[in-house]
């Protein structure tokens, strides 16, 4: 990734200079793993995803984020709910430099809220804009859960006992 923005202003500077590492750079706010693993190219509507257990029975659930830096509206909620259907992502999030309008943050409303087997509600789509990001916003998701087991942790003996072991 080239640059790390501070502000509204050079996020712009960045998506207007390569519209690909303000995408990547972007997705990093919100902890999301890139879809096209930092590839060019079509990405049907995802650029990123982030995953997330919400019991002990192991199945992950995803998140869509989408990234914009033009202009946006409320057609852009709406394909963002349709690519979630697609591929059957319980929560989506779009990530903008321009300000929603009205009709996006009524759309985005519309779509309901996820709730969780423990009975915790998250909007099912968030509108984060990258000011909001910059000032402190966060993504409402479930807790990410490490999608690997950790390894049981291995102590060496001391060099002491290590070396008496050799008598």
């Amino acid at each position: 990734m080239i640059g790390d923005p501070k502000d509204a202003g050079a996020a712009r500077a960045l998506f207007d200079q390569d519209p690909y590492q303000f995408e990547w750079w972007a997705l990093s706010l919100v902890n999301a793993m890139p879809a096209n693993d930092k590839k060019k190219g079509a990405d049907r509507g995802i650029d990123g995803g982030i995953r997330f257990h919400v019991d002990t029975s192991g199945k992950v659930q995803r998140c869509l984020v989408q990234v914009k830096g033009g202009g946006v509206n409320s057609s852009v909620i709406r394909d963002l709910k349709g690519t979630m259907e697609r591929k059957k992502a319980v929560m989506g999030i779009l990530i903008t430099l321009q300000p929603p309008s009205s009709p996006m943050r009524t759309e985005a409303l519309e779509a309901g809220f996820y709730t969780t087997p423990t009975g915790h509600d998250f909007p099912v789509i968030q509108i984060l804009t990258i000011e909001e990001l910059l000032s402190g916003a966060v993504a409402r998701t479930p807790n990410t859960v490490a999608t690997f087991a950790r390894a049981p942790r291995h102590r060496e003996k001391p060099v002491t006992e290590r070396l008496a072991g050799l008598d």
